[in-house]
């Protein structure tokens, strides 16, 4: 092995550091999410409770914020996963986590590991936001129909997860 091939495998190998940009803006945005999430819900209590505002005469819009709050909260972890996974693969394992968090969640072994993680999550994430979705139309369901599609609609949608999970 030549000199020069060893000092260009060295610099090709050192490119991998580049990750740590998304590494590292992936737990800044993650910590954010969760940040915006914990802020609406405590603004969303406070605001939107009946509770605490006797003008207030339905829960809905309580219910509504806490349910846009735990999408945030959730993406906020996809990020975090990707963080963390990106980091195992190209960088090192975290050492720290070797003993206590060996199954966790953020132990990624590979590339496609990291994407099913990644999927479920965001899968999650588009049941929140149909439930969302429904939440504020769920005021239009006049008819015994659209309350046959709405059940029919959340029968698929646990038919798809139940599929995505089976092994």
């Amino acid at each position: 092995m030549s000199n020069l091939e060893n000092i260009f495998e060295k610099a090709l190998w050192s490119t991998r550091f580049i990750v740590l940009i998304a590494v590292i803006l992936s737990v800044i945005s993650s910590f954010i999410l969760f940040l915006l999430g914990g802020w609406d819900i405590i603004q969303a209590i406070i605001l939107n409770n009946p509770l605490f505002n006797s003008e207030i005469k339905s829960n809905n819009n309580l219910l509504f914020t806490i349910i846009s709050s735990i999408d945030l909260f959730l993406i906020g972890i996809v990020l975090l996963i990707f963080g963390f996974g990106v980091y195992e693969l190209f960088i090192s394992e975290i050492d720290f986590a070797k003993g206590k968090f060996a199954d966790s969640t953020l132990k990624i072994k590979s590339l496609d590991q990291l994407k099913n993680k990644i999927i479920k999550v965001i899968i999650i994430v588009l049941i929140v936001k149909f439930f969302e979705k429904v939440l504020k139309l769920s005021y239009n369901f006049t008819t015994p129909e659209d309350l046959i599609f709405f059940s029919l609609s959340i029968l698929s949608i646990c038919i798809g997860y139940y599929l995505i999970n089976r092994k």
